[in-house]
């Protein structure tokens, strides 16, 4: 007897217009939320097979949702009776469909029709009555959002209460785009300038299509990730870039005159800073290692350890970190600084610079590195950063260091949040 055919009744209807990228958005905030991962990291899976608008519309719908997770998450539970666990799916495909409806200017009818084929075989009126209901009664979201209590308990333990404010301020709009110079005489036309060599721009700029983009006049470098290399300043000697990619810093002490090593782990990372070699007419040489086992043949006049870091500081453009970074994952972080720290005192010349940095808003990332390193390497000293070197408003702090928190330049747009030490060799 001839067996019915029954995967093709099992199989999936294809899906309707639109809704691939709410089903691709959906599967980035499970990715995000449930499983740790980076939203860049989980995106081209997630977006397999996508055309590029559907790609671009279900990052920014799951980027958005991250953002004003919190406030979503309220507007949910005001309309249950019963509150829908963290990860059920009704939760996520409600995050998807409000926060398009209520941030995005997507169609009410649109937001929802195109949110329910994600609850298949699941609560779709559940879903529909509570997006119904919270659009009847014209649901809206803060103007400030909220960040999520573990965040802001940390924060304010560590920061105090008016950097929670700031750092609610600084997420709530679009960060400017900040251009570093290849050299002084380089202008771009509508920038302001906060420093030698820098240039911002308004949100949403297009950079390929801006002057000098061709002619590599500049490259794409938030202020605060321009202090570290600003820290080592001019030089014609050795310069070891560890841990480069994607190659900001690079590119700076090239254009200060350095002969720069560039080193990092990941080859794919490294590719942005090739072509941004090429198209800037700077050289470095680039190499792919592991700093745990790799050494340079020779120790460098100067020496910057951009370390590998909970990423917290630039919170404001990549809003996942709010949500999947954990005390866990702040503490190994630090063990790996700690670590490539010490290798990297031993690469440093008699009379060299290091200069230490995190992206990341937590002290175990920054300040408690000081005292444990010198005090284990008393050949180093910790040179304080002076004024002039530094962006106006941006002071270092007692001991020399640098700190930028959410807040700082707030009125020119603010900045991400780094730790910078600089150290000499004696």
């Amino acid at each position: 007897m001839t067996r019915p055919n029954t995967r093709r009744f099992a199989e999936r209807e294809p899906d309707a217009p639109g809704v691939p990228a709410r089903r691709a958005a959906l599967k980035l905030l499970d990715a995000v939320l449930r499983r740790g991962l980076a939203l860049e990291q989980a995106l081209d899976s997630a977006a397999q097979g996508l055309a590029p608008n559907d790609r671009g519309l279900a990052h920014a719908i799951a980027a958005e949702a991250l953002r004003r997770l919190p406030d979503l998450d309220a507007l949910i539970d005001s309309a249950t009776r019963q509150r829908l666990p963290d990860d059920a799916k009704a939760r996520f495909a409600l995050r998807i469909a409000l926060v398009q409806a209520i941030a995005l200017g997507t169609p009410g009818h649109a937001a929802i029709s195109t949110v329910l084929p994600l609850v298949d075989g699941g609560p779709r009126k559940l879903v529909h009555g509570v997006f119904g209901t919270l659009m009847r009664g014209n649901a809206t979201l803060p103007d400030l959002p909220m960040l999520p209590d573990p965040v802001a308990l940390r924060w304010q333990a560590l920061w105090g209460d008016a950097m929670v404010q700031a750092a609610c301020e600084a997420i709530a709009s679009p960060p400017p785009l900040d251009l570093s110079l290849k050299t002084d005489g380089v202008t771009v036309p509508g920038a302001t300038s906060l420093a030698p060599r820098h240039a911002r721009l308004e949100p949403g700029t297009s950079v390929p299509e801006l002057p000098g983009f061709a002619e590599g006049d500049w490259w794409v470098q938030d202020l605060a990730a321009s202090i570290p290399a600003r820290l080592i300043g001019k030089g014609e000697g050795t310069a070891l870039d560890l841990c480069a990619a994607p190659g900001g810093k690079t590119l700076q002490l090239a254009a200060a005159g350095w002969q720069v090593t560039a080193v990092d782990v990941a080859e794919n990372r490294l590719a942005r800073l090739r072509e941004n070699l090429e198209r800037t007419g700077l050289s470095a040489q680039i190499v792919t290692a592991d700093l745990l086992t790799w050494s340079p043949a020779a120790p460098a006049d100067a020496v910057l350890l951009d370390a590998p870091c909970s990423a917290t500081g630039i919170f404001r453009r990549h809003p996942d970190v709010l949500h999947r970074v954990r005390p866990s994952l702040i503490a190994e972080m630090a063990e790996l600084q700690a670590k490539l720290l010490d290798r990297a005192a031993g690469w440093v010349k008699p009379g060299g610079t290091l200069v230490f940095a995190t992206c990341s808003l937590e002290a175990k990332e920054g300040e408690a590195h000081l005292a444990p390193f010198l005090a284990a390497h008393p050949e180093y000293t910790l040179v304080p950063a002076t004024a002039d070197e530094l962006p106006a408003g941006i002071s270092p702090r007692e001991d020399g260091s640098v700190r930028v928190l959410p807040g700082m330049l707030a009125e020119q747009g603010g900045l991400d949040g780094f730790f910078i030490a600089r150290f000499r060799r004696r």
